[in-house]
């Protein structure tokens, strides 16, 4: 690696002012998980690292308001919400896939808010905290904003965030009765990355499925959203018949991208079979 300058300020405002929006060599880098990854390799080359550590201010901890959402900071590493009591009594889901993401090194450094400023479409974080109805707030030169995480991710590694912005805050709101589930297929060991995630949110009354959050990652550009199975799901008894069309419906609406991990045909086949029992899995079934 080449040298670089290293600075590291004490609060967002210093933190924002150090990134220039116009040198892409200069870059925030909290956790620096996948950061370093790339430094080494040469894909990245920094001129200037604006390290968010020392930042304090509300960035690093969970918050549970009163009616039972989550409030997560940017810098609150992951080994902090896969052991959190708070979150797993109010959203489940999200503990439950830290098992399986990464290792325990990774996930003592890595934070909440790299895992969605990063814009891989293979981390399993952004799907379920689409699937939770997540936003993120965003803190940049010219104030403050909010942003649903699916409005967050636009692309193959790329983000809204301007380059002098960074994420605050993911909030979860308060689920209620909704059950969510997340699946994900590894093409090798039970932690590497997937083939295909698949996150999933119900509401159900009386046998019947109210509303329905699917999100699909890992085989697609970007973790996104699938409304036409959302809309042939609401109002539908979770039977085989409707497992089966919600998979049909989700290989024809999303746009599915081959890699090392499987050709694009093979995770066409994995997302028929997954959304079924990604929904299974949220009803309380057997998947």
């Amino acid at each position: 690696m080449i040298p670089f300058e290293l600075v590291e300020p004490t609060s967002l405002k210093d933190a924002v002012a150090l990134i220039d929006p116009d040198d892409p060599t200069v870059r925030p880098i909290a956790g620096g998980t996948a950061l370093m990854l790339m430094m080494k390799a040469g894909v990245f080359s920094p001129r200037r690292l604006v390290s968010l550590r020392k930042i304090d201010g509300g960035t690093n901890g969970i918050v549970v308001s009163a009616d039972g959402g989550l409030t997560i900071g940017a810098l609150t590493p992951l080994s902090a919400v896969e052991h959190s009591a708070e979150v797993a009594r109010h959203a489940p889901v999200v503990p439950r896939i830290m098992a399986r993401l990464s290792n325990v090194r990774v996930r003592n450094v890595a934070t909440v808010g790299g895992a969605l400023a990063h814009g891989d479409p293979h981390m399993d974080l952004p799907p379920v905290a689409m699937a939770l109805g997540g936003r993120v707030r965003i803190v940049g030169a010219d104030g403050e904003r909010e942003l649903a995480v699916e409005d967050l991710l636009t692309g193959y590694y790329e983000t809204a965030l301007a380059p002098n912005e960074l994420i605050t805050s993911l909030t979860l709101p308060a689920q209620g009765k909704t059950r969510a589930a997340y699946m994900k297929v590894t093409a090798g060991s039970a932690d590497d990355w997937p083939a295909l995630g698949v996150a999933v949110a119900l509401d159900t009354t009386g046998g019947k499925i109210g509303s329905a959050r699917v999100v699909v990652s890992a085989a697609t550009p970007k973790a996104m959203r699938l409304p036409a199975v959302e809309k042939l799901l609401a109002g539908a008894k979770l039977d085989d018949k409707i497992l089966q069309a919600a998979g049909d419906a989700a290989t024809e609406e999303a746009e599915i991208i081959g890699d090392v991990r499987g050709s694009a045909a093979y995770k066409r086949e994995l997302l028929r079979v997954y959304v079924g029992r990604a929904l299974r899995a949220a009803s309380g079934e057997q998947a």
